[in-house]
């Protein structure tokens, strides 16, 4: 063979492995958002069924949720191990590993279909869960293993797989890229930029196809006096940073594991922890009447779009403890969408507190405000509230909110949820 053959041949192959990649890339991003959308109804489906069961008998979550919490830890543990939580720490501690075994056992696709059929099951028994966190990390399970035709950066992929979930679970594309930055990533790759964009490109432009273009809650058009900014801003800012902070620091503190006798029995006894937990978060909406199972997607946009017809004022406080219950318990499910529920409680409760008439305002501050205690990431908070409601004139007091928020709940801990629970991965 003559070198000019050679040296065409060569670069014949080159062009084709740069094929097989845009293919890959292609089909990977297609599939992110096709499976996003298809998680959204089937998580609509299940909340549903649960729903219609405690109208027929409001006692049924007293015995469906702690049995139902149990068979999903068993089974998270038995067979899909690493699917347990939110799926957001598995990503980020996956991109901070070097060895492939390693990245396998916290991102797979063996993990990934465990993390949806269990958090289907979770939410049909009455479990506070998103389904945001769980999209985040199946998304990078595809990626990742796409990536796999060679070429392509495995932390990248992760990355764009990540980002490309969270854009298309809540069609918020601006929010996917602010995620990979400021959560997954903590700093932006120049290598992976590109990886990023057409992941959320292709996943959002898929979701769209399906679903149709939305805003995720609706289109707001709320605004806050700025005389009330002055009062409200920092007031819920505070409330919700300090009750962010609390969630994260009492995860934390579970995931560690709680000293003395309690923590032995903890550790000796997991299925009975969950069902325990369980019948907490049944007794909680129970007990108050809130509706507070699920994503808390329904209570949420009542209080932005109608609060006179909202739910009750113990909606906020309620859905804390089923969410910080049903997080303890390792059940497979998220806290993203939960949390804004609760974020949008706590405002709905502030605002009936202080007599203030922009409720529906007030609520979108108190999503901030939690979220970034939470997740101490401020950007990522404001962000994506702003884009899930087009609140585009509530920008300034959101990112005010954001900043206070973050710094408040620094009191209680160093790091946000999702990176404290990934240094725990990786020990």
């Amino acid at each position: 063979m003559s070198r000019s053959a050679k040296v065409y041949l060569r670069l014949s192959r080159i062009e084709l492995g740069r094929g097989k990649r845009r293919a890959m890339l292609l089909a990977s991003g297609l599939m992110v958002g096709a499976i996003a959308v298809l998680m959204a109804w089937a998580a609509d489906a299940a909340q549903a069924a649960y729903a219609g069961l405690l109208t027929r008998a409001a006692w049924a979550g007293l015995v469906v949720t702690p049995v139902g919490f149990a068979l999903c830890r068993l089974v998270a543990t038995r067979f899909f191990p690493g699917a347990q939580g939110s799926g957001i720490p598995q990503v980020i501690a996956a991109r901070r590993v070097t060895d492939d075994a390693d990245r396998r056992r916290l991102v797979s696709l063996r993990i990934a279909v465990g993390k949806v059929l269990l958090l289907l099951v979770g939410l049909l028994c009455g479990g506070s869960l998103g389904r945001e966190g769980p999209t985040v990390q199946v998304g990078a399970a595809i990626m990742q293993a796409a990536g796999r035709f060679g070429g392509l950066s495995r932390a990248g992929l992760l990355l764009a797989g990540g980002a490309a979930g969270v854009a298309a679970a809540f069609n918020t594309p601006l929010a996917g890229i602010v995620f990979a930055i400021e959560e997954l990533g903590r700093s932006f790759e120049v290598k992976a930029s590109g990886l990023v964009l057409i992941a959320i490109v292709l996943a959002g432009l898929t979701a769209q196809t399906l679903t149709g273009d939305y805003t995720y809650f609706g289109q707001s058009y709320l605004f806050l006096p700025w005389k009330t900014q002055i009062v409200v801003v920092p007031f819920v800012a505070v409330i919700g940073g300090l009750a962010g902070g609390l969630f994260t620091s009492a995860s934390v503190l579970f995931a560690d594991g709680l000293p003395g006798r309690v923590g032995r029995l903890i550790k000796a006894h997991p299925l009975l922890t969950a069902a325990v937990l369980g019948l907490l978060v049944a007794l909680a909406g129970w007990l108050t009447g809130a509706p507070i199972d699920g994503t808390g997607y329904g209570p949420t946009r009542d209080i932005l779009h109608d609060p006179a017809a909202a739910t009750s004022l113990w909606f906020g406080p309620a859905k804390f403890v089923a969410t910080l219950a049903t997080s303890l318990s390792g059940i497979p499910g998220g806290i993203f969408s939960p949390s804004l529920a609760i974020g949008a409680g706590i405002g709905f409760d502030i605002a009936h507190l202080l007599h203030q008439p922009e409720t529906g305002a007030i609520a979108l501050i108190g999503m901030v405000a939690y979220l970034s205690g939470v997740l101490q990431a401020p950007i990522t908070s404001f962000v994506i509230v702003a884009e899930m409601t087009a609140s585009g004139r509530m920008v300034l007091p959101l990112m005010l909110t954001a900043l206070i928020a973050t710094s408040v709940a620094r009191f209680l801990g160093k790091e946000g949820l999702y990176h404290a629970l990934a240094s725990r991965l990786l020990r």
